[in-house]
């Protein structure tokens, strides 16, 4: 097996882990679907170009993976869905998971509020749309 060869299916397995990570995050509230399915571009883009296309063209995640590979948009939807899903995640855990430790729910809040404060800054529109 040659080097290139390798390298390729390494880039191929990871598109997949992050498509079937995006797979369950269709079934599963908690988890999100088009973050994974950017990475899975990302690591198609490096070694699976059929895979790629099909993820820019998909009618449903497409849109939302182009809007973030092209201008780094994300629509103010989804946005306001992912910070109440992570709130709601955060409140979830300090109210019916008593044995996590609170210095532990204290570095989840502290992530949880860098990771929404970065969300809300990234742009909702892109610029042709302004």
């Amino acid at each position: 097996m040659t080097r290139e060869l390798l390298i390729r299916l390494l880039w191929r397995a990871l598109a997949l882990f992050f498509v079937l990570l995006g797979l369950i995050g269709i079934a599963l509230p908690v988890m999100p679907t088009v973050p994974f399915l950017i990475a899975a571009l990302w690591a198609a883009s490096k070694g699976w170009p059929r895979l790629e296309a099909w993820l820019l063209n998909h009618p449903k995640y497409g849109p939302d993976i182009k809007a973030w590979r092209d201008h780094r948009v994300v629509k103010r939807r989804s946005k306001l869905i992912a910070l109440v899903m992570m709130a709601t995640g955060y409140l979830v855990l300090w109210l019916f998971v008593p044995q996590v430790p609170v210095w532990l729910k204290a570095i989840v809040g502290v992530v949880l509020v860098v990771v929404g404060c970065w969300l809300a800054a990234r742009p909702d529109h892109s610029p042709e749309e302004t």
